[in-house]
């Protein structure tokens, strides 16, 4: 393998706490443990750049691998190794329960098929997770002949035992200390590298993706979905890669496992690990009744109740599961939490629990090229981290610096705060460096479509009360409200019912005696100077001559439109997109005033408007002859209400009732007129 510069980076800042990520997946499949393990053998002996201290660790590892794990069919060998050297080593899952008729704690080893070793009391109270789903570790089993003897004698006992996945460094503060050689997007790929991928074999959204499946173990009670395709390793992180997690596969839940046993008081997965993993959700359902009635208190509160108490943890939910059928079809037939048991799929108030909704449909499935050959964090290092960083918040980062939109409710901020802190946690772990704007809207954007995915699906179930799902934000008091869109919802060529951003207008060019009526779309961003520039190569003639009747209509008539603010003063980039045959853009001069003047103001077009209209130089309207194919064309489009001339009253007198109850009419006489029913509320 040949260093590159993030790995000469990481060897340098992070000396001992690296490890080559190839080196782990020699071993996977290997031996009957998990990535994990391995990779904590590996960290001891083999976390160097020296390919002959590699070599030598590797053998290490290796041995210690192949003598301390029990394969099927060896489980006699070892308990006779036991019974004949008195003690033996292996590497196991530890779990242990109470033996109410002997007042002692019994722990299983499962790949000796044991289930009454002996152990002691003050084991068990310093690693109480063995009371729940249990820990792997390097376990001392010893042998004794002479309680083998006794009636009901139990002869094998835990000696001592080492839990693989603790550490006891002080490793936030050196994480915070590495953190600071890597730029941003440096750090966010070694990120990746460390939970074993290849960041430059995926594209930035699938970056994105595979970090917000990383909140969950930085973030408290943090409440998860992930639905997408078989084989995109939605499990893996949290089965895998940290000991803080429990993966449930599918199947039955139990209250008792999950929360709090009744008859013990012993306290559950959800107050045992930092992220509880139900795999395969579609399968899951609890043993009783209001089994999810209690999750989703605890989801909402943190908070679950046994008899009078009230038992607070810190746990999250992460749900994943498989989609059977693309994501179109899914939103044809219903909607994207449909492969959700039941009793959750279609209740509104437990989604509203959920704080983010990743969409697997866009990460790629797992193939080879995908795993990373370089240096990342160990994963004992790493997870010791993220639960370290777990009692921080960064919250206040937004205070002052971002204001949301009036579309978001109360859980809908909170959901968005907890996303954001928690990707801020992962680029920046020391709480007292700055977050640079670009950071900080990075993160706001993928929380906010996050969130948005959950409203859309309660949105669709039909209640009125999700019906806002236009989620927006503005960056620092004078900043511009920026509207987030979940990609699946619509086409390239859809008009959404979302704003654009200022200084865009949807528009349909009526066409003439040679081009047809087609769909367009104007950008206008503006800047320092003066005048306007088309960035179109080569320039439309016809659209050319629609921007200079736009442009010297603003001039003209710029306190009616615009105010105080002065058009002469700033320079306007224009660019057109055609997505129909139709391109020469003719007969566009009042959607391009309004892509101007909504520049110039900063304020987006209210959502689903499409414009129509041709200006003269005097201001004049163009007269539009085809006003019931625009109409038509406009519905097809997805548009929600078309700005047309009022001298088109009479000929969409004409339209279909059908067409009619889709498409809101809005006339107009002058320019000015136009540009206040465009801007709506806004």
């Amino acid at each position: 393998m040949e260093l590159d510069t993030l790995d000469r980076i990481a060897a340098e800042v992070f000396e001992g706490y690296v490890v080559r990520k190839d080196l782990a997946l020699r071993f996977k499949g290997q031996y009957p443990v998990p990535t994990y393990v391995g990779e904590f053998l590996l960290g001891r002996y083999c976390a160097s750049t020296d390919e002959e201290e590699i070599a030598e660790g590797l053998a290490i590892v290796e041995r210690q691998l192949k003598e301390r794990t029990v394969r099927a069919g060896e489980e006699e060998l070892y308990k006779a190794r036991a019974r004949e050297e008195g003690r033996v080593r292996i590497i196991d899952l530890v779990t242990a329960r109470l033996d109410s008729k002997s007042d002692s704690y019994l722990a299983t080893l499962p790949s000796l098929r044991l289930n009454d070793v002996r152990i002691n009391p003050q084991l068990v109270a310093g690693n109480e997770r063995m009371l729940t789903g249990g820990f792997y570790a390097e376990v001392e089993l010893e042998y004794d002949a002479i309680v083998a003897q006794e009636q009901s004698g139990h002869p094998f006992g835990v000696a001592s035992l080492r839990a693989i996945q603790l550490s006891t460094r002080a490793v936030l503060e050196d994480l915070s200390r590495g953190r600071e050689s890597f730029t941003t997007e440096e750090w966010k790929r070694f990120l990746i590298r460390s939970v074993g991928l290849e960041p430059d074999a995926l594209s930035e959204r699938e970056q994105d993706i595979l970090l917000l499946r990383m909140v969950p173990f930085v973030e408290r009670n943090y409440n998860m979905v992930e639905l997408g395709p078989r084989g995109t390793g939605k499990s893996h992180l949290y089965q895998q890669v940290s000991p803080y997690s429990h993966l449930v596969s599918g199947g039955k839940a139990t209250v008792a496992r999950m929360f709090v046993n009744n008859a013990t008081g012993q306290r559950g997965l959800v107050a045992q690990y930092d992220v509880v993993c139900f795999d395969e959700i579609s399968g899951v359902s609890f043993d009783q009744k209001d089994g999810v009635n209690i999750m989703k208190g605890y989801m909402e509160s943190g908070e679950f109740s046994r008899g009078r108490e009230s038992i607070r943890a810190d746990g999250g939910i992460v749900m994943v599961g498989n989609f059977d059928v693309d994501v179109e079809h899914q939103q044809r037939i219903g909607h994207l939490l449909s492969p959700m048991p039941p009793e959750m799929r279609d209740d509104t108030a437990f989604m509203d629990r959920i704080h983010a909704y990743l969409p697997g449909w866009d990460v790629p499935k797992m193939r080879s090229d995908l795993f990373t050959e370089h240096f990342g964090l160990v994963s004992d290092f790493l997870s010791e981290c993220w639960d370290r960083l777990r009692s921080e918040s960064r919250v206040s980062t937004l205070h002052g610096r971002v204001q949301f939109g009036g579309a978001l409710s109360g859980r809908d901020t909170m959901a968005v705060q907890k996303t954001v802190s928690g990707l801020l946690k992962l680029l920046y772990p020391n709480a007292l460096k700055p977050v640079t704007d670009e950071d900080l809207e990075w993160a706001v954007r993928l929380a906010l479509e996050c969130r948005r995915r959950v409203k859309e699906q309660q949105k669709r179930i039909g209640s009125a009360e999700f019906r806002n799902t236009h989620f927006s934000y503005r960056i620092g008091e004078d900043g511009i409200e920026q509207f987030v869109l979940t990609p699946e919802v619509g086409s390239d060529d859809q008009i959404g019912a979302d704003p654009l951003p200022p200084g865009q207008v949807w528009a349909i060019g009526p066409g003439g005696p040679d081009d047809y009526a087609g769909l367009y779309r104007a950008d206008v961003t503006v800047g320092p100077g003066s005048g306007v520039r088309i960035l179109n190569q080569p320039v439309p003639p016809a659209f050319r001559e629609s921007a200079r009747y736009a442009e010297q209509n603003l001039y003209a008539r710029a306190q009616a439109l615009v105010g105080d603010r002065d058009p002469r003063g700033h320079e306007f980039s224009v660019q057109l997109r055609a997505f129909d045959a139709s391109r020469s853009g003719a007969f566009l001069g009042l959607p391009a005033l309004l892509a101007l003047c909504s520049a110039l103001l900063k304020k987006s077009l209210r959502g689903g408007l499409i414009a129509v209209g041709g200006l003269n130089l005097g201001g004049g309207l163009d007269p539009v002859h085809n006003a019931v194919s625009i109409a038509e064309l406009a519905v097809e489009k997805g548009a929600a209400s078309l700005l047309i001339p009022v001298s088109a009253r009479r000929q969409l007198n004409d339209l279909s009732d059908e067409m009619a109850t889709k498409l809101t009419i809005l006339y107009y006489s002058d320019a000015r007129e136009a540009l206040v029913k465009a801007l709506g509320n806004f």
